[in-house]
């Protein structure tokens, strides 16, 4: 098999490719015995038909199309390789004519990563917020402590921001009653904002047995996005009683015999989560440098798949219905134009960091052991709420078990290079990267 290359851009290439009719002896040889267990020809049982006469009976034509078709991914598949084309995206192939005994000539053209210059990566330098050490944050925890050990209280007064009530509440449009936005006995958060617009702002000030109108946005239903006039009445109202900042709550609700060693622990934790927060500030903030620092074209069709990924399931869940999808766009205080290109935006963001990335993982020659790849396969099971081998038979099915690998590898090549770049909080200190993304690798790698 021969190919050749033809660089059509600088993200798109065309394969010529010519396969030997000899080659094909195989592919023939599998047809052949396909279509003997299809066909029907007297005086011999399925499966035993002589090639000459499977050829008499379906004609010679349709077996080279379905052997050439059959063919092309992998004659394909082995021209990228030949070639060391570094194909994205699917190929548009073009088959010349096909005549039997003679070379199989076809063309695939398709979007390739584009070449670009990866910055010196200890000339870059980043500012994030210094990590805080916050009091407040610490008693936020405490009190979180407290409200899961708290109980509810009757109180005789009216609605508090933090107060629990039960409520009933209905809805018309248009004057006509909503059905489906009726409901009694509902229990509810007041300040949560868990429910509708609007329901937070009319519940406080309100006492038991009283009730309110306002006007508000319907968000689900057949009538999601229309203006609706709601009606709430409190039931109940409850406030949550704390138990007591002491040794013995801290005996009560943690493994500490005081209540200043949960503090203590507390405040670690706090310091922890604002490193945490502060890492990925570090990490956002060195991505963003190095996408301002390179020059990188984007391959058209892979954005237009892109957007079309993101698109197609919205609208297919409204049915391409154009009112529907006009509803939507409405409820969202935006335009179907507005939507597009917001999505375009997103995809040629995202398609960026996948290019840059997957250079830097190429320079940096990171790799992604087994033992890497499944703990973020289980760590994904786990946010989906799937046991993992159910994940893991999702994933096969659907072939995206790349697609993890592939993350996995951006983001390590990601944590590869932060060490090499200056980071500095806004108050000047230097800001040490080891504990969230190890030490330091030779500067020096970078530049080979």
């Amino acid at each position: 098999m021969k190919s050749t290359v033809e660089q059509l851009s600088p993200t798109r290439v065309k394969l010529s490719v010519e396969v030997p009719f000899e080659e094909l002896e195989p592919d023939f040889a599998r047809a052949y015995q396909s279509l003997a267990q299809q066909v029907r020809i007297p005086g011999f049982r399925p499966g035993k038909a002589p090639a000459k006469l499977i050829e008499a009976r379906v004609g010679r034509d349709s077996v080279m199309a379905q052997v050439v078709n059959d063919a092309l991914p992998a004659k394909y598949s082995a021209a990228v390789e030949e070639t060391e084309t570094k194909a994205i995206g699917q190929p548009d192939i073009d088959v010349a004519d096909l005549e039997y005994g003679e070379p199989v000539n076809f063309t695939a053209e398709v979007d390739v990563r584009p070449d670009f210059d990866l910055p010196e990566y200890t000339a870059l330098s980043v500012e994030v917020e210094p990590v805080k050490s916050d009091d407040d944050a610490v008693e936020e925890q405490l009190k979180a402590l407290q409200q899961r050990f708290g109980t509810l209280v009757g109180v005789d007064r009216a609605v508090q921001d933090g107060d629990f009530v039960s409520i009933d509440m209905s809805a018309t449009v248009d004057g006509k009653p909503v059905e489906e936005a009726a409901t009694s006995g509902l229990s509810h958060e007041v300040g949560s904002g868990q429910l509708i617009d609007g329901l937070d702002e009319a519940l406080i000030g309100l006492k038991t047995g009283e009730e309110k109108q306002f006007e508000t946005k319907l968000v689900a239903g057949e009538h999601a996005g229309d203006d609706a006039n709601v009606t709430v009445k409190i039931n109940s109202v409850k406030e949550r009683e704390l138990p007591a900042a002491d040794d013995d709550f801290a005996q009560m609700a943690s493994e500490f015999d005081t209540i200043d060693e949960l503090k203590a622990d507390l405040a670690e934790r706090v310091a922890r989560s604002g490193r945490m927060q502060q890492a990925g500030e570090v990490r956002d903030a060195v991505l963003a440098k190095l996408i301002e620092s390179v020059e990188i074209p984007l391959p058209e069709k892979v954005v237009d798949a892109e957007v079309e990924a993101q698109l197609e399931p919205i609208f297919h869940s409204l049915g391409h219905d154009d009112e529907q999808i006009a509803k939507l766009f409405e409820a969202q205080d935006t335009t179907r134009e507005e939507f597009e290109k917001k999505a375009r935006e997103t995809a040629e963001e995202s398609i960026t960091r996948q290019l840059l990335l997957d250079a830097i993982a190429d320079q940096q020659e990171t790799e992604v052991s087994q033992d890497e790849l499944t703990q973020q396969i289980l760590f994904q099971a786990q946010q989906y709420g799937m046991a993992p081998q159910e994940f893991i038979n999702q994933l096969q099915q659907a072939g995206q078990v790349g697609a993890v690998y592939a993350d996995v590898r951006r983001g390590k090549a990601l944590a590869s290079v932060v060490n090499k770049v200056a980071v500095k909080d806004t108050a000047g200190t230097v800001v040490d990267t080891d504990e969230f993304f190890g030490e330091p690798a030779n500067t020096e790698d970078a530049a080979e």
